[in-house]
């Protein structure tokens, strides 16, 4: 399965390139609609330019379009028509696809039946490890991330559990009590409606459970270390309470992706105890974000993260499960007619982290989540892109998938069996042509964003930006040949670049720009760009 390298570069909104190779995590793809139409795809194509205004609702007559354009062009009244649409247009904003359900999918419908089944077997609606006495490690943790990690993950709770005198589900459901206790009435709404949102505690069991909860924290550090090593180096940049809660996100990531991905030679059933288990973790995400409620040690960071970051949404953890079934051969989506199908794929992996990020990143003054949205999910189809673009020899060789769309093959005259048997010719040149272009100008959307951070999270972006968007440089100057050549950043290139990037950041960089950033192509290149060569196509196509 391809869920693994690219969940710490969007998590971080990204430290560094070679994170989508390092981590054993999690992978993603891109997205986007296109203006050329052939026979296969014109029922699908939507353009900014002359056809942009009919997805809008009809106006009165007094309101002029002049005054329904936000600073990018982009009314208000077309972007809430595209998340009601689902749709994002080349050109104009990334809308992402939160709670957007394909109820005619075969993942879908399974992860479904199983939760059914699942909740049926339930007890008083209450789901505890305790429950489950076959299952003698976390959920998520299994002989590979043992294995990785070096021991066994959650023994130190036999310590805890030692010292206080309490079985050690026991303590990690009081320690949850207490930082429930922290929380405000908004955050957990049903608690303080319940009458048990207030509890106290002495002093000896605050000092217990801080220390609990930072032992579950360093726990978290060390599998993002074992398994994200570059990664790890690169949280060490944020402050410390930003550092740990990107700690406790991957590890949720992580363990999402064992229980989705990791073999299960002793069942009857592979997919149907995955699905059950899915089913089973998606109930505990949605306990935890609407109660509070945990049920073992490795839960209590991601409960810490939301009690200090309570506009942390449920929406992209959800979601997220949802990608990863996408990507698992027989249940997910073997191709992608269009870019259109890829773009719920990659807003599912992608930009969901980027979503999950943004509250622990922070906005600066002036800027809210909503405003930073599109530029994050806008970094997520970047790396999408290029991460495809970068592996489609190695895709098509090891997994047999074909993940550039269907539809833009076709534009461009290259065949899977050209894919499959390797050969780069000029029709699969001009494809990368397209495609790069395409990807330049996520890029250039997620630039806008970096301002739109705290100062202090600013560094990681800039660099994952600059960084992995040499990436498409590469694959230039390999002759746009991803298919037998792989495209690859050195390290010590990457470090070079650091003092760049980091000068990208400071304010002074919109007056007096690098000497290389002097002329740089803007957002508005970009796109104009790919119209021209969708042009060229058409008119050749034409004659």
């Amino acid at each position: 399965m391809k869920v693994r390298s690219i969940v710490p570069a969007t998590l971080l909104l990204c430290i560094d390139a070679s994170l989508l190779e390092t981590v054993a995590g999690l992978a993603i793809l891109p997205r986007t609609s296109t203006a050329f139409s052939q026979p296969k795809c014109q029922s699908r194509t939507i353009r900014r330019d002359s056809q942009l205004w009919a997805t809008v609702p009809q106006q009165k007559d007094d309101v002029s379009v002049e005054s329904m354009l936000d600073e990018h062009g982009s009314s208000k009244e077309k972007i809430a028509n595209e998340l009601s649409l689902g749709k994002t247009l080349d050109g104009g904003p990334v809308i992402d696809f939160g709670a957007v359900k394909d109820d005619k999918s075969r993942a879908e419908m399974a992860l479904s039946a199983a939760r059914k089944k699942y909740e049926a077997g339930l007890k008083d609606g209450v789901t505890t490890v305790s429950q489950h006495p076959s299952r003698q490690r976390l959920m998520g943790i299994n002989d590979e991330v043992v294995a990785e990690v070096g021991y066994e993950i959650g023994d130190f709770m036999k310590e805890f559990s030692e010292e206080s005198g309490m079985d050690a589900d026991v303590l990690v459901q009081k320690c949850g009590t207490y930082l429930r206790s922290k929380a405000g009435q908004s955050t957990f709404p049903q608690l303080w409606q319940s009458g048990n949102g207030n509890a106290e505690f002495s002093p000896e069991e605050i000092s217990l459970f801080d220390r609990l909860l930072e032992r579950a924290y360093e726990e978290s550090g060390i599998v993002t270390s074992a398994f994200a090593k570059t990664f790890y180096l690169g949280t060490q940049v944020l402050p410390e309470p930003a550092m740990k809660a990107i700690w406790a996100v991957y590890v949720w990531c992580r363990r999402t992706d064992e229980i989705v991905d990791a073999p299960r030679p002793e069942a009857v059933d592979p997919d149907a105890e995955m699905l059950s288990d899915l089913s089973e973790w998606e109930i505990r995400l949605e306990r935890l974000f609407d109660r509070g409620e945990v049920v073992d040690a490795l839960d209590l960071p991601l409960l810490d993260c939301k009690v200090k970051y309570p506009s942390l949404p449920i929406t992209p953890f959800s979601d997220m499960i949802r990608g990863m079934l996408m990507d698992i051969p027989g249940l997910g989506q073997e191709r992608y007619d269009t870019w259109d199908e890829l773009h719920l794929y990659c807003y599912r992996v992608a930009g969901t982290v980027g979503l999950m990020s943004m509250p622990i990143f922070g906005c600066a003054p002036g800027f809210t989540d909503e405003t930073a949205k599109e530029p994050a999910l806008s970094l997520g189809v970047a790396f999408q892109i290029t991460n495809i673009l970068r592996d489609v020899g190695e895709d098509a060789e090891k997994r047999e998938r074909v993940y550039l769309p269907q539809c833009d093959m076709e534009r461009f005259g290259v065949t899977e069996q050209q894919i499959m048997e390797k050969r780069v010719d000029q029709n699969y040149i001009n494809l990368m042509k397209f495609e790069i272009a395409r990807a330049r100008m996520y890029y250039a959307r997620a630039l806008r964003g970096v301002p739109m951070l705290r100062a202090e999270s600013r560094l990681p972006v800039q660099l994952s930006l600059d960084a992995y968007g040499q990436i498409l440089d590469k694959i230039e100057e390999n002759g746009y040949d991803s298919l037998t050549k792989r495209a690859y950043v050195g390290k010590w290139e990457k470090l070079a670049g650091v003092p760049a990037s980091w000068y990208r950041t400071l304010d002074i960089a919109k007056s007096l720009p690098l000497p290389g950033d002097w002329g740089k192509p803007s957002l508005e290149d970009y796109e104009k760009e790919l119209e021209e060569i969708l042009e060229k196509k058409w008119a050749e196509m034409s004659k």
